[in-house]
């Protein structure tokens, strides 16, 4: 195949720039409205184009929200498979998470996952994609790892599932409440959940 010349090259990175910046917009407009509350517009207006635009690169929010799904599960197994990898104690790694988490980078996408998988609005191909993966969900994911914890005797003993459900329940209440922090309040957010936790 011909090496692209300079110009077209210089015409695709704009496109994938744009096609970007919706998706960007996209995120948080699906994640604080949901799937069925939010329009094409209300994407537009948040990456600040026309909504004709946005067409161009997206024939539907329905397209558009299963393009996100499929990216935030790719980012959110690599993550928590992450987490056996990381150094320190397993508190540690357990905080890590948490602090991953809750930064503003990842919050759209948690928030996006758990609306894909709580609502019954969600596109049939987003219910596909979550439900292929469902056997890499994140609570199955780290079952194993807070039972290590448990038997280790720093977490609270129980139902590791329902501590789990408890943990990420904090979780999506803080990131729902868009309280506007700094990096120092999400450590100490972190923090407080993991005394929440522990024994």
């Amino acid at each position: 195949m011909a090496p692209l010349k300079e110009q077209q090259m210089e015409q695709i990175h704009p496109e994938l720039r744009r096609r970007e910046q919706i998706k960007k917009a996209a995120l948080k407009v699906f994640a604080r409205n949901g799937v069925v509350r939010t329009k094409m517009s209300m994407i537009a207006a948040e990456a600040g184009i026309s909504q004709g635009l946005s067409y161009r690169y997206f024939s539907s929010k329905d397209e558009l929200f299963t393009e996100l799904i499929k990216e935030a599960m790719e980012e959110a197994e690599a993550s928590v498979g992450y987490i056996k990898h990381l150094p320190g104690t397993l508190l540690e790694q357990i905080r890590t998470l948490t602090e991953a988490m809750l930064h503003e980078s990842n919050q759209h996408s948690f928030l996006l996952i758990q609306q894909a998988i709580t609502s019954d609005e969600v596109p049939e191909k987003a219910k596909e994609i979550i439900k292929r993966d469902a056997s890499k969900d994140m609570i199955d994911q780290l079952v194993p790892i807070f039972i290590k914890g448990q038997e280790a005797g720093e977490l609270c003993s129980g139902d590791p599932r329902k501590l789990l459900f408890f943990y990420f329940s904090v979780i999506k209440g803080l990131m729902l409440q868009e309280v506007q922090t700094n990096e120092d309040d999400w450590i100490q957010y972190a923090d407080l959940l993991i005394k929440l936790i522990t024994k």
